[in-house]
């Protein structure tokens, strides 16, 4: 049935409870009926380059399930069990997408990011107790495996390092020149090191054990960007399941072609764009190790869409932006959908895009916490942009107040909270204190509701809109003020491609507004006048900012999030030294401790007692301590 409005939703759910529906248990069940149905058919496609006449390898769903049985029973040999985690710290690769599915049927599996520092990398391994880390062999222009032998030095729980060498996806002169430039490869710790590749050969193509019977956590996540101790998510069979059959309920067929330029370290990639076609058994294309940030994806972009016969295609707000800076040079008819998530899409970039590409964009919303996937602007139905439309089946989405906890009415804006499938009850972080205060809802009779950290508001016609983030609201002198309000207004100026705003240390009112501005490509303005761009359109006073910095480039996530953390730092980083100059003092760093938050570290650099630090930034709420 088509999926155009509240009524269909309804209507999928009338069918019967969720609990009555006959879904795969696990996921390599799923993989298994997926590959009894469309075996020969291609499921998954890999190229190191992105010219659309470089090597590509593609695997079968009989091929995907074989090698996926193959990397599990390797992992078993080395003493994963059920309850063991399969940690892999990897670019985009068709042994990336082995890990992550191998992993989580031998026990458990956790994508790390590649571009978390060595220290986080090693935190995330003692955290989820790795035994096993899957990681690059010294490649150039790549410092992963560096920094996974630094990781695992100081996480000795992991015992065994797989190694995947990229040589062997070279050809021609290439592939001669890498092993004589390649870096020495690091072994300065005591894991036991194999090749991937040769040891998944030598296994049987067959499960060599029994699959799990019942649900079970599957996958860790890690939230948060790249500073810090990111939180570890559990996830498991299934929330899994439940994203892939909205996949294939809801959007695809086998017929279908997905493009997913993002890392395969993220919910988006992995369980929603990989899984939905692990439900649906339409082929998943990952161009490059980088995804989007690869070398020439973007300009070669519409000519992959054309030569893999893409139908859908995955992205972000800053992926489409650059592509509408490429002209469409190629044959992209084949083409139906984009589905835009991570971050609220510019309604200007919508219109751009959907004229350009002649495609229909959805946006949709998820988070890492209820698995991913909550809501979407129906694919056959209205869509409207600003809004992330409307709630999947068996989604059930309440909007509490921030202030009494309780519901609040249509329009009107509170915490959005989720129950669904991928929701956890309690169990939503690996660490048992981060889930204190996670939910709403009463007794264990009762559903829990996951508070998601976002503001939003739904409209009379049962569309979710997100105004904003309530841990990033700027709290001026005990008022309120939404970053949301700033951001959008900066957004109007046609100089501004993207805009951050967040709360700023001030010694009188704890936090006052600034905002950081990035700008379209040759546009030239001054701060002094986006501020007062700003101002014009900015509703109330207290909301105006204090202090505006165009930046090259805002940070961003690997999927696009403009990351604010960072923004954070530059603040703190900023106002502490306009204070600490005048006593000879500076900020060496503002680091981001896993239990005070961001701490600014102070070095001294005169002859400066640490009573007139204390007096300089004793009115500041931001947590500091002094260096040598």
């Amino acid at each position: 049935m088509a999926y155009a409005t509240v009524a269909d939703r309804n209507a999928i759910e009338n069918e019967k409870p969720w609990d009555q529906r006959k879904l795969p248990t696990t996921t390599y069940e799923m993989l298994s009926q997926t590959a009894a149905k469309h075996g020969a058919r291609n499921a998954v496609s890999f190229s190191l380059m992105s010219d659309p006449d470089a090597k590509c390898e593609t695997l079968s769903w009989d091929t995907l399930r074989e090698k996926t049985a193959q990397t599990a029973n390797l992992f078993r040999s080395l003493g994963v069990g059920e309850n063991d985690v399969v940690a892999f710290l990897l670019p985009n690769a068709t042994e990336t997408i082995l890990t992550y599915l191998g992993g989580q049927v031998a026990g458990i599996v956790n994508p790390i990011n590649p571009l978390l520092e060595a220290e986080q990398i090693s935190a995330i391994l003692r955290e989820t107790n790795a035994k096993v880390l899957v990681t690059l062999k010294a490649f150039p222009k790549t410092d992963v495996a560096q920094k996974a032998a630094e990781a695992v030095r100081f996480a000795p729980n992991v015992k065994t390092v797989l190694e995947v060498d990229l040589l062997r996806y070279l050809t021609g002169l290439k592939k001669f020149i890498v092993p004589l430039i390649r870096p020495k490869n690091p072994t300065n710790h005591d894991a036991r090191v194999l090749d991937f590749n040769s040891e998944v050969a030598k296994q049987p193509k067959q499960l060599a054990f029994a699959d799990s019977t019942t649900d079970r956590v599957a996958a860790y996540f890690h939230t948060g960007g790249t500073t810090g101790m990111p939180k570890v998510v559990q996830h498991s069979y299934s929330g899994i399941v439940y994203n892939a059959w909205l996949g294939d309920r809801l959007l695809f067929t086998e017929q279908d072609v997905q493009i997913c330029p993002l890392p395969l370290f993220h919910v988006f990639a992995t369980i929603v764009s990989l899984g939905a076609s692990l439900g649906s058994g339409a082929e998943v294309v990952f161009p490059t190790p980088q995804g989007y940030r690869g070398e020439g994806v973007f300009d070669n972009f519409w000519k992959l869409i054309e030569k893999h016969k893409v139908t859908f295609m995955i992205t972000v707000p800053t992926a489409m932006s650059a592509l509408m800076q490429r002209k469409v040079d190629a044959d992209i008819s084949s083409l139906r959908l984009a589905f835009c998530g991570s971050a609220p899409l510019p309604l200007e970039l919508y219109k751009r895009f959907e004229a350009a590409a002649g495609v229909t964009i959805c946006e949709g919303y998820g988070l890492t916490e209820a698995t991913c996937l909550v809501a979407i602007n129906p694919p056959e139905g209205e869509k409207r942009v600003g809004s992330i439309g409307i709630p999947f089946p068996y989604t059930d989405i309440k909007i509490m107040s921030v202030a009494t906890g309780s519901e609040v009415g249509t329009d009107e804006i509170g915490e959005i909270c989720v129950s669904n499938p991928g929701v956890s009850d309690g169990k939503t972080y690996t660490e048992a204190d981060k889930n204190a205060d996670l939910y709403y809802g009463g007794d264990k009779s009762e559903t829990q509701y996951l508070r998601t950290g976002d503001l939003g508001r739904i409209d009379p016609d049962g569309y979710l809109w997100i105004t904003g983030r309530a841990k990033d609201l700027i709290i001026r002198g005990g008022h309120n003020i939404d970053p949301a309000e700033i951001e959008e207004a900066l957004a109007g100026h046609e100089a501004v491609a993207f805009a951050g705003a967040i709360g700023q240390p001030d010694a009188h009112a704890g936090e006052i507004p600034c905002a950081y501005v990035e700008l379209v490509d040759g546009a030239a303005i001054s701060s002094e006048e986006l501020i007062a761009f700003a101002n014009e359109h900015i509703h109330e006073r207290a909301a105006f900012p204090k202090y505006l910095e165009i930046l090259d480039e805002l940070p961003k996530t690997a999927v696009g999030k403009i990351f604010k953390p960072d923004l954070r730092k530059r603040a703190i980083t900023r106002v502490y030294n306009e204070v600490l100059e005048k006593v000879g003092a500076e900020v060496r760093e503002v680091a981001e401790d896993k239990k005070r938050g961001l701490v600014a570290r102070i070095a001294k650099t005169g002859d400066v007692k640490d009573q007139d630090i204390e007096k300089a930034l004793g009115d500041f709420t931001v947590k500091w301590e002094i260096v040598e």
